[in-house]
């Protein structure tokens, strides 16, 4: 363990082997680091926060703060930061309310670049990026290998599937389906994240049975949620019954749905 003599962390701090933290960092007393956490200069991580083994936290970052909540009046909550992250410059990461489940949390292996935002009560899946700006609201639920483009914000309550992909410089406001590729000022469904699919090593017959998929949720009779019912009731992959599954669970924000 190697704490710099110009960091304040507090006695009560939980710190695990091989921890690193830099020059002018701020550690709070309910933190707790796991082995090989890396803090570096002028970071904070505070609140009742739990960082994963192996994560990184750059420069000025600002972990575990209070929500930006004008109903939250001080309760106990929490932030939860998985193994193996990278939480880049001016990351900002704040911790649940009540009204929404009372955690906030990100997953394994997840890199969320330069001036990022997680918002109170998101909750975001494994191997996540949040490129530099992207805006994360309350309560979003980020699904596992999704990629959000730079500047993007996403609306509370939106719920993004796996898999897909969010471009550059997009306002998402409704939930987006597992696999999607989302473009445009004001984001719409454009198609499928093909290129997300092959370097996850998806064969060639569970793409095209996907493109089948997204195809009768644009083109086939019925209304969209019809359509996902007969997909759930027909569908041969486990990508395409997750596609459906995703649509029929329920959304708060209702869904882009493909052109």
């Amino acid at each position: 363990m190697a704490i710099h003599p110009s960091s304040i962390v507090d006695p009560a701090a939980r710190l695990g082997a091989g921890v690193h933290i830099g020059p002018f960092c701020v550690i709070g007393p309910d933190v707790t680091l796991g082995d090989g956490v890396d803090v570096k200069s002028h970071a904070v991580v505070t609140g009742w926060t739990e960082v994963g083994a192996g994560s990184v936290i750059f420069p000025h970052a600002t972990v575990g703060e209070v929500p930006q909540d004008l109903k939250y009046r001080g309760e106990r909550t929490r932030l939860i930061i998985g193994a193996r992250c990278k939480i880049r410059e001016s990351v900002t990461l704040n911790t649940g309310t009540d009204g929404g489940g009372g955690v906030t949390q990100v997953g394994d292996d997840c890199l969320l670049m330069t001036g990022a935002h997680v918002g109170h009560d998101a909750r975001l899946g494994n191997r996540v990026i949040l490129a530099n700006g992207v805006a994360i609201a309350g309560h979003c639920q980020i699904g596992d290998d999704v990629i959000v483009g730079g500047l993007s914000g996403i609306h509370q309550w939106v719920r993004i599937g796996q898999g897909a992909i969010i471009g550059a410089v997009t306002m998402v406001t409704n939930d987006v389906i597992p696999y999607g590729l989302v473009q445009g000022p004001r984001g719409e469904l454009d198609g499928l994240n093909l290129v997300g699919l092959k370097r996850r090593g998806l064969d060639r017959a569970a793409i095209t049975a996907l493109r089948h998929a997204y195809d009768s949720l644009a083109k086939g009779e019925g209304t969209f949620l019809d359509r996902a019912r007969l997909l759930a009731e027909t569908g041969e992959t486990d990508e395409v019954r997750a596609m459906a599954g995703f649509i029929l669970s329920g959304s708060d924000r209702s869904f882009l749905t493909p052109k």
